[in-house]
């Protein structure tokens, strides 16, 4: 019989507080609508997919494409009716960020509002943590 090295203790605890876990992604309503809207006329999609690539001059920078299946170790957010479903590999990079739908005069596109990033390439593409 071997001697055990680490010793650990189990305790009941009765009435605890239990936290809200936060969304690891959360969209603002301008994101939301444009999902719906590309979403629309694809009935075979269920959501959108994000992920995170190695590109660009700093590092990663997020992909987004529609997805017809939740894959078993994606991570999924539902919004307002829409779901968006987070690859493994991006899960860390995306905690506390916030999906935006910007549009301009000369372009329109999904915003990813990051408080985890560290920097950014000039053109705003890529990213590093």
């Amino acid at each position: 019989m071997s001697a055990s090295l680490v010793r650990a203790t189990v305790r009941a605890v009765s009435k605890r507080k239990i936290l809200p876990t936060r969304a690891a992604l959360t969209l603002t309503p301008a994101a939301v609508n444009e999902i719906r809207l590309l979403l629309r006329d694809k009935p075979e999609y269920i959501g959108l997919k994000v992920g995170v690539r190695t590109r660009g001059c700093n590092g990663l920078t997020y992909t987004l494409e529609y997805t017809k299946e939740k894959d078993k170790s994606d991570e999924e957010v539902l919004q307002d009716g829409v779901r968006v479903f987070i690859e493994k590999k991006a899960q860390l990079t995306l905690l506390g960020t916030e999906m935006d739908f910007v549009e301009s005069k000369l372009s329109s596109e999904f915003v990813f509002n990051n408080p985890n990033i560290k920097g950014t390439c000039g053109c705003g593409e890529s990213f590093n943590m």
